[in-house]
């Protein structure tokens, strides 16, 4: 969204302002964090989602730790253990501390990131719209766009800038439950540039695949091994699957910072939330009184159900080879 910013820093007031995503698509509403633990609980309660945006919040929680005077390490603690998954929270606290601990800033180190990411994820659009075609039908996931970003997004950003460029392509975006990013986020930011969009039930996708009206899958990633495996929104492992047997590419849009060199697979946690979210929707139960939910926010998408990955520095195949070439260049 060119002039809707998810993220941003007032100097004046020292205060981050962040678009409360909950609140979407029915009212645009702000939450103000004044602390780190305010910072804390808009990542924990999805104030602000999507792996980049969470990385860039949490780095702003570390400088109001350091601008209040708090314990720099325990704040960076407490931010750290928010969500469990998404890598890029990790990496860019981990750029904060090592800041603090040369003497620099954390706050200018926290700017560096914001403003990295807007172009990062620009590069990504302008790289990956060249694998959209005049006329595609695009399916995406769950919200990969500037709202889990800092701007423009990562999925969404190759879909803006096929869009920009003139390219005739419509969206279908998932509904993505149980939070209904999709419905909610994505279904809202694209219809906020004119970019035709529908939106189904997550169950849907398959049939439409089925039918042929499907060209393309994008879909973003908060977290990616160093053999390729991705990890994303609940949903994208079934989404891979059926690409694969209709033989529709299936990529994965996400920046260098996403990318985990060192874990295996075990060590990856996968958030298991509130399953109430499961069983309610907006305050609704629909799930009838003593009956569980299971509510795994993410799952895991192996190498070879994926056609391509597409970064900042460009597009690879979901192998170790091309990753660490990448990260070599």
């Amino acid at each position: 969204m060119k002039d809707l910013r998810p993220i941003i820093w007032d100097d004046d007031k020292k205060e981050l302002i962040l678009i409360d995503q909950r609140k979407l698509p029915n009212k645009l509403e702000y939450f103000i964090c004044k602390t780190y633990e305010d910072v804390a609980y808009a990542i924990k309660d999805m104030v602000v989602r999507g792996a980049p945006a969470i990385g860039i919040s949490g780095a702003y929680g570390l400088a109001l730790a350091e601008i209040k005077g708090d314990n720099i390490y325990k704040a960076y603690e407490v931010l750290k253990n928010t969500r469990p998954t998404a890598v890029n929270l990790f990496w860019a606290l981990d750029r904060c501390l090592n800041a603090y601990k040369e003497g620099k800033s954390i706050l200018d180190e926290a700017k560096k990131i914001h403003e990295e990411d807007i172009e990062t994820c620009k590069k990504i659009g302008m790289i990956g719209e060249k694998l959209i075609e005049d006329g595609d039908t695009i399916l995406t996931h769950c919200n990969a766009g500037a709202l889990a970003t800092s701007a423009y997004g990562t999925a969404l950003s190759v879909i803006r800038f096929a869009f920009y460029n003139g390219k005739n392509i419509r969206v279908i975006a998932d509904e993505t439950r149980p939070r209904l990013q999709g419905a909610k986020l994505t279904a809202f930011e694209l219809n906020y540039e004119g970019i035709p969009v529908k939106v189904i039930t997550d169950n849907t996708a398959g049939f439409l695949m089925q039918k042929g009206e499907v060209d393309k899958i994008i879909v973003g990633a908060d977290r990616i091994l160093a053999d390729g495996t991705v990890y994303n929104k609940i949903g994208t492992y079934s989404l891979a699957v059926l690409a694969k047997y209709h033989n529709i590419p299936f990529y994965v849009a996400a920046p260098l910072s996403t990318f985990d060199l060192k874990s295996k697979e075990e060590d990856v946690i996968i958030e298991e939330r509130d399953e109430k979210e499961v069983a309610y929707i907006d305050g609704v139960r629909i799930v009838p009184e003593g009956v569980g939910c299971y509510n795994y926010a993410f799952d895991k998408t192996p190498p070879n159900l994926i056609t391509a990955i597409i970064t900042e520095k460009g597009i690879v195949k979901p192998n170790k080879d091309e990753i660490l070439k990448l990260f070599n260049k």
